[in-house]
């Protein structure tokens, strides 16, 4: 007991093993022995694959890339989140959780970053603009970010809550990376940016959700961003009509970046492993 507070102190682990992902090899500096500061940031050995793509197939190296997933959050997926409180038919969402699951894996044994990227807004909604509560309110029933959950009691799609939490069906692990969003682009009032170029990242690999809404708003800004982007088709979805997602599939291919599949990934990534 803790006396001073009067209350229950948890115990403290013995040897905690921590797991995070540490970006030492490019965020800090390094001293060598005569007091000289060392700038220079040697390179991670390349690890290249080169991955059937449209329009065109491209080679991106391992060491620089990372897998951003959008969105996968209880708000939009569970029966009972804010999705499918305002209606919206959830099924087309989970097309992309199977794939994602498959590809993961893959990923991590390659050592290639896994980012998490979810809305986690403030619970009073401010730092919001006009625009977000406009666009989730088209419903009528009155349920936008922020706002407090009828049965379960919690603020919509705001940090910490069950709402903003990734679902079930997906494995996050200590190694990965989360980073809360509070605009359609993850790029607009985050730390995303800085977390990237601190791993030393230029090429992302986006799957998540919805295609046409916050992934695409985060591959667009990626892009100017200048990051090399491809899109993994079939693990990304939405709850909207197809020519949505044609509509965000002519815009990559045409001027922001490549497409591809999971299986290429997985297929390609497993050969650079057999072969290191």
């Amino acid at each position: 007991m803790n006396k001073a507070q009067g209350a229950l102190v948890p115990p403290i682990e013995e040897d905690p093993v921590d797991r995070r992902r540490k970006p030492d090899w490019q965020m800090r500096w390094l001293m060598e022995e005569d007091g000289t500061v060392d700038l220079t940031r040697p390179p991670k050995p390349p690890r290249v694959v080169k991955l059937r793509a449209e329009a065109r197939d491209v080679k991106i190296d391992l060491a620089k890339s990372a897998v951003v997933v959008v969105d996968m959050q209880n708000d939009f997926f569970h029966d009972d989140g804010w999705f499918s409180l305002l209606g919206v038919d959830v099924s087309p969402l989970y097309e992309a959780v199977d794939p994602i699951n498959r590809l993961l894996p893959a990923m991590r044994a390659s050592d290639t970053p896994i980012v998490w990227l979810n809305w986690g807004v403030r619970p009073d909604g401010f730092g919001l603009p006009p625009s977000l509560f406009n666009a989730h309110d088209s419903s009528e029933k009155g349920l936008i970010m922020g706002d407090m959950h009828p049965t379960r009691r919690y603020n919509i799609l705001a940090r910490g809550t069950w709402g903003a939490a990734i679902i079930d069906e997906l494995d996050v692990r200590d190694e990965d990376i989360c980073v809360d969003k509070v605009r359609f682009s993850g790029f607009w009032d985050t730390e995303l940016d800085g977390v990237l170029r601190n791993l030393g990242i230029t090429t992302l690999i986006f799957t998540g959700v919805n295609i046409d809404r916050c992934v695409m708003a985060t591959f667009e800004d990626a892009a100017h961003l200048g990051y090399d982007c491809l899109l993994v088709e079939d693990c990304t979805s939405t709850v909207h009509p197809q020519f949505g997602i044609d509509h965000c599939h002519l815009m990559i291919k045409q001027l922001l970046g490549f497409i591809t599949t999971s299986d290429e990934l997985i297929a390609q990534v497993a050969n650079v492993e057999s072969a290191s």
